[in-house]
């Protein structure tokens, strides 16, 4: 299926063009260096020059805190790109993939997340990115994943960041009252892949198994990287960040594991895989 990937060069867009490439698929990269998704024009011109059957939207604006300062900013990105490559799409009717973020929820639940649960953000980026999931599903046959603690290769997740604040002196102070999953890029493409086998559409919450906080995921990582750090427990308020995050954000991927028929590794095996073969 020919297909049009937006945000290319980020860590999840870089797994799935990895993906491609390594398939023989035929596809067509952008970034925001080459389509600004945000411009309607731009997009319904780029989309109508390749014509594709599946349009994977991996672009986001994804700085939680900074989204406080500039939500229209988030909003254009989070939103209003989605809402054109969903005009795109049912002007094509190709199949839209998009997706959303643990953030939509409020962490008032004391049990992972499921599809059936109503969102209610905290902050400027998890509005907009519920806004996002809206125009997406406003396409026939769409498909909305819901991620969480994304990482994978590059330098905007948890783990390449942590490398960076280890090499400073003194221990580390990490989150131990903010719960989630994490979830590795590799995985995700899996998942997405095999749901488009499927022909599944409509919202799903894809995550790694199980869940943790921030410290445990740390002191997992670190163990991992061989690095021997002193990793303290803090709470979420005593680095008084400007975006409120929920505490417990944690989402069952029960739901698409059953339709299915798999079982995504645990947080603990992909942390470590991926440590392992990105050294």
């Amino acid at each position: 299926m020919r297909t049009f990937i937006t945000g290319s060069k980020g860590q999840l867009g870089g797994a799935f063009v990895r993906f491609f490439e390594e398939n023989g698929w035929d596809y067509a990269a952008a970034d925001v260096d080459t389509l600004d998704i945000t411009d309607g024009d731009a997009v319904m011109a780029a989309i109508m020059q390749y014509r594709p059957g599946l349009i994977l939207n991996c672009a986001a604006y994804n700085q939680v805190d900074k989204a406080e300062a500039e939500p229209d900013k988030a909003f254009a990105v989070n939103a209003e790109g989605p809402r054109y490559l969903a005009m795109a799409a049912r002007k094509l009717e190709s199949t839209l993939v998009h997706f959303g973020t643990d953030y939509v929820f409020d962490g008032a639940k004391a049990e992972p997340y499921t599809e059936a649960d109503a969102p209610n953000p905290l902050n400027a980026y998890g509005r907009s990115k519920l806004k996002g999931e809206q125009y997406a599903l406003d396409v026939p046959g769409a498909l909305v994943f819901r991620l969480s603690w994304v990482y994978g290769r590059g330098e905007q997740n948890f783990i390449h960041k942590l490398k960076g604040w280890a090499a400073k002196p003194g221990p580390l102070r990490i989150s131990a009252d903010e719960v989630s999953v994490p979830t590795y890029t590799g995985d995700i493409v899996d998942t997405v892949m095999a749901a488009l086998g499927r022909g599944l559409f409509g919202r799903w919450h894809l995550t790694n198994t199980g869940r943790c906080s921030r410290y445990d995921w740390a002191r997992l990582a670190l163990k991992e990287l061989g690095i021997a750090k002193e990793v303290e427990p803090a709470k979420m308020a005593d680095f008084s960040l400007p975006a409120r995050r929920p505490g417990f954000s944690a989402m069952s991927n029960k739901a698409i594991c059953g339709e299915l028929a798999i079982e995504i590794p645990s947080w603990e095996e992909s942390t470590a895989k991926f440590i392992r073969e990105n050294k």
